[in-house]
């Protein structure tokens, strides 16, 4: 029988493992009483995401906080203007996501989604959508669900 780990070598490994973390080294694991604290820098807001649920699946974790930073290099900024461009052009090809009912602002690369959609898997396939968009440094979700 292998030696047990503990959950925040389980969790250095789930990182580790990860292929969409560039260095994984650079987030650091805190474990305390099944409480998982991230912290550190990665360059993408997916690589944010994909730490988030790395640790969010080893067994004995029962809550993970994210305090990981997206630092993206000045070479590699895009502009709002872009970004909101890149957003918007993302939930409208996503047959998911009623893009007449979402707006998209986007300030020093942070995204904020706002609208009112029916369902919450709307809601979540627009945030999908941008998280997954290089240069974007958070997203914070607005968007409603309401019966129409």
């Amino acid at each position: 029988m292998p030696p047990k780990i503990s959950i925040e070598e389980a969790v250095r490994e789930s990182l580790d493992n990860d292929r969409r973390l560039r260095r994984p080294a650079e987030v650091a694991v805190m474990v305390d009483d099944g409480v998982v604290t991230l912290r550190g820098t990665v360059g993408t807001f997916g690589q944010r995401l994909a730490a988030v649920r790395d640790a969010r699946k080893v067994h004995g974790v029962d809550y993970v906080g994210d305090q990981i930073e997206v630092r993206i290099l000045d070479v590699d900024r895009r502009s709002d203007a872009e970004l909101r461009g890149m957003a918007l052009q993302a939930i409208a090809w996503d047959t998911d996501a009623p893009d007449e009912e979402i707006e998209v602002k986007v300030t020093d690369g942070w995204v904020t989604l706002t609208g009112e959609v029916s369902y919450q898997f709307q809601s979540d396939a627009a945030y999908g959508d941008v998280a997954k968009l290089f240069g974007v440094i958070g997203i914070t979700n607005e968007i409603r669900v309401v019966n129409l």
